[in-house]
């Protein structure tokens, strides 16, 4: 009964610390979270608390090395391409061993063997049904389609009132479900809620497939086209209320070492309150339920920092034109500019 309490894991894990084995101990935290020990919240702290120190233990002994290192400038920045396939290539090599300890990883060296292949149209996959994890999802429509991915609105086992979206991709992509542990990781159960959630991760070799939350009030775009399409400004307190919230999330993020890479309406999803709006409970607002605000999803292009030494800096573009930070558009470096 003693493994639902995060004092478990906090004691075990700092007793590895005080022997080195750090390792081990960033498992034992892992356990423990994965395991929902309460209190939660504070177990979640002190994890963050370890990578910090975790981290400044690499940075002193990279500087070291940097020391001893003559043909290395002092200071002198690495630069890496975050979204290039050699990167991303490094990087699954990196966290391969450490996805399967999270819930929800499926991974099979064999092609898809459903009956209609995940590669199809909405039309040949409107209302079939996908055998994925001993669960039954029938898709119902689309909710958008990229260059390598499409996500489809799926009700859950045949009941019409539980609803997902699958983000099905083609080659396989393992990094967005790595961003999301990430973040079930380090951001806390109050802030949590605005960042979307995946629940299961289904790797082929030919294909993958990401079970998130649906979210059924379109993206932040609709509502500035839906303003557009009848001539009217969106009011000003919702401007603002908008403007705090994205803030909210990027300062949220950038505090414990993660970059969206890809902020912008189209990745924004607009959430309402399950009970009646007052003027109240607007402005004290507390995100006690998921519905609530706004929600960025798409962590296709998230970057950990911590797969990183501490002085990188990136040089890349993210192809997304209009949404460019001026360090792209001028071939500089960036970090947090994205």
């Amino acid at each position: 009964m003693f493994q639902e309490h995060a004092l478990l894991y906090d004691s075990y894990a700092q007793y590895l610390i005080a022997h080195g084995k750090l390792v081990e101990a960033d498992k034992v935290y892992g356990i423990g979270i994965s395991r929902k020990a309460e209190p939660l919240d504070n177990l979640k702290k002190m994890h963050l608390t370890f990578l910090k120190h975790l981290e400044n233990i690499l940075e002193e002994a990279d500087a070291e090395e940097q020391c001893k290192s003559s043909n290395i400038q002092k200071n002198e920045p690495s630069v890496i391409d975050p979204w290039s396939p050699s990167t991303r290539n490094t990087l699954l090599e990196k966290i391969n061993g450490g996805l399967r300890k999270f819930s929800g990883y499926y991974k099979s060296n064999k092609v898809y063997c459903g009956k209609v292949p995940l590669t199809s149209s909405l039309n040949v996959l409107r209302n079939k049904g996908i055998k994925l994890g001993g669960r039954k999802y029938q898709i119902k429509g689309s909710t958008g389609t990229g260059a390598f991915a499409k996500v489809y609105k799926a009700t859950v086992d045949s009941n019409a009132e539980e609803m997902v979206a699958l983000k099905i991709q083609n080659p396989s992509f393992t990094l967005e479900f790595y961003m999301y542990c990430q973040l079930d990781l380090r951001i806390s159960d109050v802030e949590r809620p605005s960042f979307g959630y995946a629940h299961e991760m289904h790797i082929f070799s030919d294909v993958s497939v990401l079970v998130c939350d649906y979210l059924p009030y379109g993206t932040l775009l609709d509502v500035i086209n839906s303003h557009l399409v009848v001539g009217r400004y969106m009011d000003e307190v919702l401007c603002m209320y908008y403007t705090i919230e994205m803030l909210n999330m990027l300062e949220t993020l950038h505090s414990v070492g993660i970059i969206h890479g890809d902020f912008k309406p189209d990745n924004i999803l607009v959430c309402y309150p399950s009970g009646e709006i007052t003027e109240d409970n607007f402005r004290s607002e507390k995100r006690v339920e998921r519905n609530q605000g706004l929600c960025l999803v798409d962590w296709g292009r998230g970057i950990d920092l911590a797969l990183f030494p501490s002085c990188t800096e990136f040089h890349g573009d993210c192809g997304t034109s209009g949404f460019r930070c001026i360090e792209m558009q001028e071939h500089r470096n960036w970090t947090y500019q994205a």
